[in-house]
């Protein structure tokens, strides 16, 4: 069994709301650490120590525990607020835990922000010894993995360019390309990769993985896709707190997106036409606008939905478009021709469709239908509604991917 090279232990930490209030605080805390009759609560394992919150004091994290063991990449998970930050921090060795243990064996490596030590007057080629340097390469180890740096960047035609004429993705390149050289015990990626191209973006989870085979990888991020290309393990926070700690991403995943806040309706469009009324519905359920209908993978849909237009309008068609969490587009619901649907309204001005789907391969989680009314040719849209119905789709099999297609399998002889 591989060692474990990170160990936290009910790590709590506070802060304070009021600046002076919290130099106050910070001044009493002092003196209470130099009494040498007094033990300090970051040497105690109890999540208890401690635990009472002075006027304007809030816990940023509460009782956190987790290991990781070399070859094994972590992922820390949880939107804004959550606590992610605050406990880099405390791993990085630049905050003090008021409660609780980290262990930490091994050289450590943060990738938090790239390119933080760069000088933008100096070229890229001064950068890299630059940064480099900052990172403990001698000037020997340098010049022994420059070739292999710049390889990795693909930047050697801007080398010789002060770096403040390099593009933001441009300097995200040269930074990482040092760090891709370090061979740490520990490493610690922080959402660096949110700038860069997917080319790139690929090209460094592919180095990071390489990176796992002898180091133990803490990673945050909020692009989901990287957490289940690289990661092993999962935790969310909450509000400071554990709200799922394992090895199931997709359960955790899942988790995350539960607390995330659901999209309100919104309405854009020229305004020539308006959406009256939708219902969702499925095995004698439905639900009418703003509701969630609750299905099972491979159950039958059907969403209805009632326009307004223009009385006798000729050109007017429809689009029923279906998005993940995380506002990537996932399915569109079409003619047999692969194309919109085209409407017919009456003289009162109202036109009605129905799309039905026989079975519903999208994967477990939550989903957002989106109807769009346009012309034939698309050139031109009257009415766009997002958020109108939620759909939550439950799987007995968890899955990372948007759709789950089932397949005829066989072994050739």
């Amino acid at each position: 069994m591989s060692e474990t090279l990170v160990k936290v232990e009910h790590v709590s930490k506070k802060f304070c709301r009021s600046l002076k209030r919290s130099l106050w605080y910070g001044m009493k805390d002092v003196a209470h650490s130099l009494n040498p009759w007094a033990k300090s609560s970051a040497e105690n394992d109890s999540p208890q120590q401690d635990s009472v919150l002075r006027v304007d004091e809030f816990w940023a994290l509460r009782d956190i525990s987790f290991e990781v063991r070399r070859g094994e990449c972590l992922g820390l998970i949880g939107h804004n607020g959550a606590g992610k930050s605050t406990l880099l921090k405390i791993l990085n060795g630049l905050n003090r835990p008021d409660a609780g243990r980290i262990t930490m064996r091994g050289r450590v490596a943060a990738m938090i922000e790239l390119g933080a030590g760069f000088n933008p007057i100096l070229t890229g080629r001064e950068n890299i010894f630059t940064q480099a340097a900052l990172l403990g390469f001698t000037p020997e180890e340098i010049r022994l993995r420059f070739d292999a740096i710049v390889e990795f960047s693909e930047l050697e035609d801007f080398l010789d360019m002060p770096l403040q004429n390099y593009s933001s993705g441009m300097k995200v390149r040269l930074g990482f390309s040092v760090y891709s050289q370090l061979c740490p015990d520990i490493l610690i990626i922080d959402e660096v990769l949110a700038v860069g191209d997917v080319a790139f973006r690929l090209k460094c989870l592919n180095a990071i993985g390489e990176m796992m085979k002898s180091s133990a990888v803490i990673f945050v991020s909020h692009s989901m896709p990287q957490i289940f290309r690289v990661c092993r393990k999962l935790i969310v926070l909450d509000r400071g707190k554990t709200v799922y700690s394992g090895g199931d991403i997709s359960a955790g995943v899942s988790r995350y997106l539960d607390l995330a806040e659901t999209g309100e309706p919104s309405v854009t469009g020229s305004g020539e036409a308006t959406v009256r009324h939708v219902r969702a519905s499925s095995n004698q359920r439905a639900v009418e606008a703003g509701e969630t209908l609750t299905i099972s993978h491979g159950d039958e849909l059907v969403i209805e939905a009632g326009i307004a237009a223009p009385p006798a309008a000729s050109d007017i068609s429809i689009e029923i478009l279906l998005w993940n969490a995380e506002m990537i587009p996932v399915m569109e619901l079409v003619t047999s021709s692969l194309s919109s649907f085209p409407l017919v309204v009456d003289e009162t001005g109202l036109a009605r469709s129905r799309a039905r789907l026989h079975r519903t391969e999208l994967g477990p989680g939550k989903y957002s239908v989106t109807i769009v009314i346009t012309n034939a040719d698309n050139s031109r849209v009257y009415c766009r509604h997002d958020n109108l119905v939620y759909l939550c789709v439950e799987a007995d099999a968890p899955s990372g991917a948007s759709v789950l297609a089932t397949a005829d399998w066989s072994q050739p002889a």
